[in-house]
């Protein structure tokens, strides 16, 4: 049996550890090893955290940015015909000025 003793972190240390993974752009295995603690033990801090706050998954995340792709989709094809429709103003104006 291992002779380690348990270190109990402060909640002020998890939130500041998840922060380098979320907000500094750091992978859990480069925070892990700065800070000296697991990279699981980390891991499982940034998962509760996200749990606790309600935080967005990866699944969530994605379907996000799918309606958001879908809206974006939409909205380009509205501003061609847009377009288009400007262009032949402009020429049959163009036309009637002549």
């Amino acid at each position: 049996m291992s002779n380690k003793q348990r270190r109990n972190h402060t909640k002020e240390f998890k939130e500041e550890a998840v922060k380098l993974i979320k907000d500094q752009g750091y992978a859990i295995s480069e925070a892990a090893r700065n800070l000296g603690v697991n990279p699981n033990l980390l891991g499982r801090w940034k998962r509760e955290m996200e749990k606790s706050e309600g935080g967005v998954s990866e699944s969530r995340s994605l379907l996000n940015m799918q309606t958001e792709l879908k809206q974006l989709r939409k909205e380009n094809k509205r501003l061609k015909l847009e377009r288009e429709i400007l262009k032949k103003a402009a020429t049959f104006f163009a036309k009637e000025t002549d």
